[in-house]
C-alpha cells in the first residue's frame, strides 16, 4: 500500500489546531463586521495576467500558474487585492460607495518555506473602495488594531510602522531624473531583508548613485517630515507629508494613534500601492518579520478598466502566517483543544433509552448547544472516556434506572459530581443547564 506525504509548504490542521485558528478567524471577521464591512466570496483561480501585467513576467516564478484545458494562462491566487478590484470594475456604478468588503480564504505562493511562511496561507482581507478621505485609511488601521486587541494583545505587543509611497517616490525623483522609482521603492522594501551591499546595489540598478543612496538613507533615518519637504522642494512630497499627517490625525480620532509610528523605511513591495502604507510588527522584537501589512492603492481599479476609484485595505494572515506566532509568543493564542457543551450518554440498549437520549440531544441542539452522543455502541465507561476526550462540560446520562424514576442524571465532568433531574425539567426551554443548576 502506498503512503502519501503532504506537499512541502502545505499544512494539515486537525480539529484541536483548527479550533484555535477558527477562533482567530471569527475574531477578525466579527471585528470587521462591527465596522460595517460585508463578506464577499472570491474564486481561487484567476488569469495570471492580473499579476504579470502589474509586476512583470518574473513574478510567474512565485505563482502556482499553469495553462488550463482552454489554453488560458491561469494561476491560483497569490493575494486578493486584484480580484476585488476586478469585482468592483464588473459592477461599476451599481455599487454604493464606499464599498466595504471582507473575506477569509486561502492563497498560494511558490516561495521559500520558513517559520510562519508557507506556500498555502490564509488571510482575512478588509478593503474600502470609493473614498480618498484620511478617515478611510484610519478606519483600516482601527479595524486591524481592534482585531489584535480583541485577540488579547495589548498596546505593548504590536506596532504599526506607517509610511507614504509618494514621500519615497518624490524623494527619489528629486535626486535624479533617471531613477526608476518603482525599482527603488522595491529596494527600500527589501532593505531590512538583505545586506547593505545588496541594498545599495539594488538602488544603483534603479538609477541612484551611491552618494545619493546614502543621503536618502540619512533622510529616512532622521525622519523629520519638514526636512523632507524642504529637501525635495516638490509639491508631490509636500502633499504626501500633508496626507500622512492627516491620516495620523484621523487615527487619533479613531483611538489607534498610539499604535502608529512613522517609519519611512516601510515601503510595501507591490507596485500598485500609491499612498499611505503600513506594516504591523511585534513591538518586542520576538518575531523579526512583518506580521501583516496594508495600504492605499488608488489606481488599481482604473488600471483594470474601471472608473477612478480610490481604495485602501489590509490583510492579516490568520493561518500559516506570522500572526499565530505572535499570539503564541504573547500567550494569547486560543487553546488548541476541542470544546463540547454536552455528551448524552446511553446506559443500556432498550428502545426507550435510545429514543429519550435522541430526544434530549435534539432538544439541547435546538437551544444552540454543541452536543454529541454515542455512535459506536460503546459501553458506559468507554462513553465517559470519550466525553472526557472531547472536553464535554456536562454529561447527561439516560439509563433504564433513570427512566424508571422518570429522570435523567446530569454529571459535571470537571468535578465528577452528578444528580438526578426530573425528565420533565430537562432540558428547560432556554439557557445552558449544568449540574450547578440542579445541585
Amino acid at each position: 500500500m502506498t503512503t502519501y506525504e503532504g506537499l512541502k509548504g502545505f499544512r494539515d490542521f486537525y480539529p484541536p489546531e483548527m479550533a484555535a485558528r477558527r477562533a482567530v478567524i471569527d475574531t477578525m471577521e466579527e471585528t470587521a463586521r462591527g465596522y460595517g464591512f460585508r463578506e464577499v466570496g472570491t474564486p481561487r483561480l484567476e488569469r495570471a495576467a492580473m499579476w504579470t501585467d502589474k509586476s512583470g513576467d518574473d513574478i510567474v516564478d512565485e505563482l502556482y500558474a499553469f495553462e488550463d484545458r482552454g489554453g488560458r494562462h491561469v494561476t491560483l491566487t497569490p493575494e486578493l487585492t486584484p480580484t476585488v478590484a476586478r469585482m468592483v470594475v464588473a459592477k461599476g456604478q451599481a455599487l454604493q460607495k464606499p464599498i466595504k468588503w471582507f473575506s477569509t480564504r486561502p492563497f498560494w505562493r511558490y516561495e521559500q518555506v520558513q517559520q510562519g511562511r508557507f506556500r498555502e496561507f490564509y488571510q482575512t482581507n478588509v478593503d474600502i473602495f470609493g473614498t480618498s478621505e484620511p478617515e478611510a485609511d484610519a478606519e483600516i488601521l482601527a479595524v486591524a488594531a481592534d482585531a489584535l486587541t480583541n485577540l488579547g494583545l495589548d498596546d505593548e505587543e504590536f506596532e504599526f510602522r506607517v509610511s507614504h509611497r509618494d514621500i519615497l517616490g518624490g524623494l527619489f525623483e528629486s535626486m535624479s531624473d533617471d531613477v526608476d522609482t518603482r525599482a527603488a521603492i522595491r529596494a527600500v522594501d527589501k532593505s531590512e531583508k538583505v545586506e547593505d551591499e545588496e541594498y545599495y546595489r539594488l538602488l544603483g540598478e534603479a538609477g541612484l548613485s551611491e552618494s545619493d543612496a546614502r543621503q536618502f538613507d540619512a533622510l529616512l533615518e532622521d525622519g523629520d517630515l519638514d526636512e523632507l519637504v524642504e529637501f525635495a522642494g516638490t509639491d508631490r512630497v509636500e502633499a504626501a507629508v500633508t496626507n500622512l499627517r492627516e491620516v495620523l490625525a484621523a487615527a487619533e480620532d479613531f483611538g489607534v494613534r498610539e499604535f502608529c509610528d512613522v517609519s519611512l523605511e516601510t515601503a510595501r513591495g507591490l507596485d500598485y500601492y500609491t499612498g499611505v502604507v503600513f506594516e504591523c510588527f511585534d513591538a518586542k522584537g520576538r518575531i523579526s518579520r512583518s506580521i501583516f501589512g496594508g495600504g492605499r492603492y488608488d489606481d488599481l481599479v482604473e488600471s483594470f478598466g474601471g472608473q477612478p476609484t480610490p481604495a485602501v485595505g489590509v490583510a492579516p494572515g490568520v493561518m500559516n502566517s506570522t500572526l499565530p506566532l505572535l499570539l503564541e509568543e504573547a500567550g494569547v493564542l486560543p487553546p488548541e483543544e476541542l470544546s463540547t457543551d454536552y455528551y448524552v450518554l446511553r446506559a443500556g440498549d432498550a428502545r426507550e433509552v435510545r429514543q429519550v437520549a435522541a430526544d434530549v440531544a435534539r432538544d439541547l441542539r435546538d437551544l444552540g448547544h454543541v452536543v454529541e452522543t454515542d455512535l459506536t455502541g460503546r459501553g458506559f465507561g468507554s462513553q465517559l472516556s470519550y466525553a472526557d476526550g472531547i472536553n464535554a462540560e456536562t454529561v447527561v446520562i439516560v439509563g433504564e434506572q433513570d427512566l424508571a424514576d422518570d429522570a435523567v442524571t446530569v454529571k459535571d465532568m470537571e468535578s465528577g459530581d452528578q444528580t438526578q433531574v426530573p425528565l420533565a425539567e430537562f432540558p428547560p426551554d432556554s439557557g445552558r443547564p449544568t449540574y450547578e443548576d440542579y445541585e
